[in-house]
């Protein structure tokens, strides 16, 4: 019944034919009181196919349709030719009017509805048969009685035409649902690409301090492995250790990071994302490689949302990656993190050879584009500001003001 419901509302001429077939039928029922008159007989079987035949057609072309069937209406009041079976399509084609059709033609069969009682009273003319002293006299009806009797016959096709009239606006709210629900599901995909090249561009972000940060300590240690490896193979195997170590740990941050491509099963075998905590062994590893820092925290710590977590740790990578690339020989920096009732900021500074205005314009990209403009998308994300430029004396400075909930 399914099959056949959707068949039948793909092919509706089908429909129409099958009504219009019935249609035909009590169209063509003989009519004795014209029996003996042969072109009355020859116009009503002219209306009895002719409307039938409308009916086929009326939801391809309701326009025409209507409009013709308005036209054999009138004709056959003109010709006055009496309603037969087939007048029952004019019920139909108030309906069509309505609900298929352009607004002049709902309006037509609007009007057509209207005039269709005062027409047919005025083509019967009827009489009103009383009797009176056992014979029968025939008067005209009264005004009131003419009046009701238009009314009940156009009140079917006013109905019809409310019918087709609510048809309309259905099918119209049914139209706008699925509009809106195609529209959602356009948004929604929409989104889902926007997440996931937002997910990529993270990603990079992660992948590029991960990789600049432990390559270059591995590339400090294995020079210097190499400079003391004849006088010192003591000082040489501690620096092969150190960027083992280095190695290791970078590839275990690495996995970490791809791992989000994976299936949500795996989630739980990665490590979690580094924050504040990890902060000092960040710097003993910098230190390491040859970089003096120094690192300094004030305030009242607490736990912070792991977005800011992560925004802290990463600033501060990247930023003493900069110093070791650019800061020059017998460089020097220092790290604050300040925690505020409602802020928390992060100072990195150094007091090497600072930054030309040729790199601050170009936002601090390297050769992979991630460098400043990366520690830019990390604070605004988390509304932050960031404030880069020269030191006061010498050097390059890095502050960040990332806002917190007041402490409790």
């Amino acid at each position: 019944m399914h099959r056949l419901n959707a068949w039948l509302r793909r092919h509706p001429m089908v429909v129409d034919a099958a009504w219009a077939s019935i249609v035909l039928f009590l169209g063509l029922l003989p009519n004795s009181d014209y029996a003996d008159s042969g072109w009355r007989l020859d116009s009503e079987i002219l209306v009895a196919v002719l409307l039938p035949l409308l009916m086929v057609f009326r939801r391809r072309f309701p326009d025409v349709t209507v409009s013709a069937a308005t036209g054999v209406a009138l004709a056959q009041v003109t010709a006055d030719i009496e309603p037969g079976g087939s007048a029952i399509a004019y019920l139909v084609f108030a309906y069509t009017g309505a609900a298929f059709g352009q607004k002049w033609t709902s309006r037509l069969a609007l009007a057509a509805g209207l005039s269709a009682g005062p027409l047919v009273f005025w083509q019967m003319n009827p009489l009103k048969t009383t009797v009176q002293a056992g014979e029968a006299h025939t008067r005209p009806y009264n005004l009131a009685e003419a009046v009701l009797i238009m009314v009940l016959m156009s009140t079917p096709f006013i109905l019809c035409w409310a019918w087709g009239r609510l048809t309309r606006v259905r099918r119209a709210y049914l139209t706008e649902l699925e509009d809106r629900a195609a529209r959602l599901e356009r948004e929604r995909d929409a989104q889902a690409k926007v997440a996931v090249a937002a997910e990529r561009a993270r990603i990079a972000r992660e992948l590029h301090d991960v990789v600049a940060h432990n390559v270059s300590v591995m590339i400090v240690q294995a020079d210097g492995a190499a400079y003391v490896l004849d006088n010192s193979p003591q000082q040489a195997k501690e620096a092969l250790g150190t960027i083992a170590s280095t190695g290791r740990q970078a590839l275990v941050e690495m996995r970490r990071l791809l791992g989000v491509l994976r299936t949500a099963d795996t989630a739980e075998e990665y490590v979690p994302q580094p924050g504040v905590e990890e902060l000092p062994e960040l710097l003993e590893q910098v230190r390491t490689a040859g970089l003096q820092v120094d690192y300094a925290t004030s305030g009242h710590p607490r736990e912070l949302p792991r977005g800011v977590e992560l925004t802290v740790y990463r600033i501060v990578q990247e930023a003493l990656t900069n110093v070791r690339k650019h800061g020059g020989p017998d460089v020097h920096a220092r790290v604050a993190v300040d925690f505020g009732e409602r802020e928390l900021a992060v100072l990195v500074e150094d007091d090497g050879r600072g930054s030309t205005d040729e790199q601050l314009a170009a936002g601090g990209a390297d050769g992979l584009g991630h460098g400043l403009i990366g520690m830019r998308e990390r604070v605004g994300m988390v509304s932050g500001s960031l404030d880069v430029g020269p030191r006061p004396g010498g050097g390059f400075r890095i502050r960040a003001v990332l806002p917190l909930k007041a402490a409790h």
